[in-house]
């Protein structure tokens, strides 16, 4: 399956990713790795497998981090381009800021933390079949009211774009997966923050563009959260979520080399243990996601949490929709649920948090 070599592809990645802290305190948003490898690497696999080559990334935030990673994209077969935004310009400020290095008539653009299973080639070819001006990838949700809606017609054209209300008149959600025309990606002020949502979109409907919405329900998730990157990460391994690269089988665990896990421990729910991590006897991981390094001791239990690089969860301590972040030391008897945070390097003495009353 290829694609025509007059497409580019823009990745926007120059978010803070504020969601997502500690993590994102030490590498990127799009760097962190899910499911074994950093997120980039599985959106970047399946440009790849569309028949796209030439991909720019939109950096900002720690942008070194991402040429020194991927260099020229060469190990991936891609070749790849890197603009770096002094002052964060928005969606559409960041699609407009990469124009000088567009090769082609079209552009495929990615927001950096959507996990999706979009059939890049099709979205592509109703594109074209539509002659569009833009295209957007549109998810249908059963409660799209945390969502802006975009409604379409009976011919797919986008009638509207309507910011989160609490009657929704469609289930149609932008899913931020974009084809761009090169004339539509020209016209984008320059110099300046523009939003695509709130700017771009509306002013292409005003002056009677065409906008086409190509209604895709497959997978979906926006990893902005801690909750929903861990679901994302558990999702890829079992094989629910499409990828090109994930690093072993798809399974109930995913074990990556020099990983050390006890015959007497359970590892279940799509967890990810890292390189060089240690899991001793008796404890649980359920839907973890275990960065390179940390250690999980006796007793343990883990379950929708991310444990960041080299960090210790101690004997008999129990973590539930927690993140922990790189080198932090959680000594034994602890309990972090419901969304607690821990910063990176911070040591916690035994049983110093609990959320119940028994020890």
């Amino acid at each position: 399956m290829g694609s025509s070599p007059a497409v580019d592809a823009i990745v926007l990645v120059g978010g803070k990713g504020t969601r997502l802290r500690p993590l994102t305190l030490t590498a990127p948003k799009p760097m962190l790795p899910i499911a074994g490898v950093p997120y980039l690497t599985h959106l970047l696999s399946r440009i790849r497998a569309a028949g796209i080559e030439h991909v720019i990334l939109g950096t900002s935030y720690r942008a070194e981090v991402f040429s020194q990673y991927y260099g020229t994209g060469a190990e991936l077969g891609l070749e790849l381009e890197y603009v770096v935004e002094d002052e964060p310009l928005g969606t559409g400020g960041a699609i407009g800021n990469v124009r000088q290095l567009l090769r082609g008539d079209t552009a495929l653009i990615f927001n950096g933390d959507i996990l999706t299973g979009c059939d890049l080639t099709e979205l592509l070819a109703s594109h074209r079949r539509a002659a569009a001006d833009v295209t957007l990838h549109l998810t249908t949700v059963d409660d799209p009211r945390a969502y802006g809606c975009v409604p379409t017609d009976a011919n797919g054209r986008v009638t509207a774009f309507l910011e989160k209300d609490p009657n929704p008149v469609s289930n149609q959600i932008n899913a931020g997966t974009y084809v761009f025309s090169r004339s539509i990606i020209e016209t984008i002020p320059t110099g300046r923050p523009v939003s695509v949502e709130r700017e771009t979109f509306p002013g292409l409907l005003a002056v009677g563009a065409l906008v086409v919405g190509h209604v895709e329900s497959g997978y979906w998730r926006d990893l902005g959260k801690p909750s929903d990157f861990v679901a994302g990460s558990a999702d890829l391994v079992r094989g629910i979520a499409p990828s090109c690269a994930l690093p072993g089988p798809v399974g109930e665990a995913l074990l990556l080399p020099g990983a050390k896990v006890s015959e007497q421990a359970t590892v279940t729910g799509g967890s990810t243990v890292g390189a060089g991590c240690l899991v001793e006897d008796g404890a649980v991981l359920d839907g973890a996601v275990l960065l390179d390094g940390a250690r999980v001791l006796a007793g343990a239990t883990v379950s929708a949490s991310i444990v960041g690089r080299d960090a210790v969860v101690g004997a008999g301590t129990v973590l539930s929709e927690a993140v922990i972040g790189d080198g932090a030391v959680l000594g034994g008897g602890i309990e972090l649920c419901c969304g607690a945070r821990v910063w990176p390097g911070v040591q916690l003495a035994d049983q110093a948090v609990r959320f119940s009353s028994d020890v």
